[in-house]
């Protein structure tokens, strides 16, 4: 059985900081330099961002060169929380192969023969190291790590190489089927980006089939002043089709507003948006509080909409509500779908971001719903058909979530269980 011990890091890694870069040196294509890691090459939980890499056309040595045996962490960090100070990436296979420097904003590890490189690389991962790094983090705008300080962070390690390949082998797999999930999220959000263009510009016909495109039937398209629509679809003032209301804010100086059991839809809940549903709030109202506002207790199944932080956000209610002063909402009956209108709503998302107005904070006026128009079907025969394929997308897209979730949480477990030396791994040795 392997033994673990605790040490500080300094003991196990000499560090240096990277070489700095000019405008002149800085590029973004491969042919003009070499791979040049710098702040945006890190995630905020660990890890490389393949988006952030750039390539460096300057002067350097070989001591400035990252070696496979090397760890990279993040040492400047102007995000508004700290999230990236200190946290580490692993170069990946392609990158090692390859000359890579890193810029001054990133301290470079080199590690002693004790620790395996990406097992250090999950040890930094872990709650505890991030917790020493923003300990030995200076400024406040821009955070800066202290480099003889972080020399001082305790790390805990097993002293048997095989262990420690273990479980870097264990925590590989499951990062590699986190990184599978994620590129499948990727891909099948593209599939319903292109799915919700074809629907919100072909519609479907009574066989649930999109029509043909205007190219090869133009007979079956009519033109309005937001271009090509079906000729059997609508186009006119969204007030016609649903019945608009807008929110309110009670007074907050009167605690018996609040806490009411009425569930209030606020900037608070911006996160909960654009997931088709909203079945919870951050606040609750009372009656009073309604009342108070000349607020409206809304019916089940509203469409509600962001018109100020968050702006064009939106969701369907799944039970009575009220709704803040930054929301508009509508009431949906026989003319209008509520899923059709949210879809259509998040397929004119940008619409709405590119109307708002502000310089602090941006929030889209009232007048502008007033006259805000919509193409859609004239019924509901067309528009549910439409909306269902959207929903089936919007379902397997939130079971891949769930799934991606599920393996992010197993992976937290198995961090805190083998990188404490808590579940001892089983090692198959060879007999001597």
């Amino acid at each position: 059985m392997s033994e673990w011990r605790s040490v500080n890091l300094g003991s196990v890694a000499t560090i240096r900081r990277g070489i700095s870069y000019s405008a002149a040196t800085l590029q973004e294509n491969e042919e003009d330099g070499r791979p040049y890691i710098n702040m945006k090459s890190f995630l905020k939980d660990g890890g490389y961002n393949k988006n952030g890499l750039k390539f460096f056309s300057g002067t350097f040595t070989k001591t400035d060169v990252a070696t496979e045996r090397s760890l990279l962490l993040a040492n400047t960090d102007v995000t508004p929380g700290g999230d990236i100070v200190g946290v580490p990436a692993f170069l990946p296979p392609h990158l090692q192969s390859k000359q890579v420097l890193f810029s001054h904003h990133v301290t470079r590890l080199s590690l002693s023969e004790a620790v395996h490189p990406k097992f250090m690389y999950y040890l930094l991962c872990t709650g505890k190291s991030r917790s020493g790094m923003h300990k030995y983090a200076r400024g406040t705008t821009v955070l800066m790590l202290d480099m003889e300080g972080i020399k001082n962070i305790s790390i805990d390690y097993s002293d048997d190489a095989a262990t420690q390949r273990r479980i870097v082998a264990i925590l590989t797999s499951i990062d590699t089927a986190i990184e599978k999930t994620e590129a499948l999220i990727a891909k099948y959000q593209q599939i319903k980006a292109g799915l919700m263009h074809d629907l919100f510009t072909r519609g479907v016909l009574p066989n649930g089939q999109l029509r043909p495109p205007r190219a090869q039937a133009p007979e079956l398209y009519q033109e309005t002043a937001i271009g090509w629509i079906p000729s059997v679809w609508q186009y006119e003032l969204l007030d016609s089709l649903a019945l608009r209301g807008s929110g309110h804010t009670p007074n907050k100086d009167h605690p018996e507003y609040w806490n009411g059991g009425i569930k209030w839809v606020s900037l608070a809940d911006s996160s909960k948006l654009d997931q088709l549903y909203i079945s919870d709030t951050e606040l609750e109202i009372s009656h009073a509080g309604i009342l108070n506002s000349s607020a409206v207790l809304h019916p089940a199944g509203i469409v509600v909409l962001s018109r100020d932080a968050g702006v064009g956000k939106s969701a369907i209610t799944t039970e009575p509500m009220a709704v803040s002063q930054h929301f508009m909402c509508w009431k949906c009956d026989q003319r209008m779908d509520s899923h059709f209108l949210y879809y259509w709503m998040q397929f004119n998302k940008r619409a709405f971001e590119n109307i708002a107005m502000g310089s602090t904070i941006l929030t889209i006026g009232l007048p502008y719903f007033k006259r805000l128009k919509i193409a859609c079907p004239a019924n509901l025969a067309e528009q549910q058909p439409i909306a269902g394929k959207l929903k089936a997308a919007d379902a397997r897209l939130f079971a891949m979530q769930h799934d991606l979730e599920k393996l992010k949480k197993q992976k937290l477990g198995l961090m805190q269980d083998l990188l404490t030396g808590k579940v001892d791994v089983t090692i198959k040795r060879k007999a001597v």
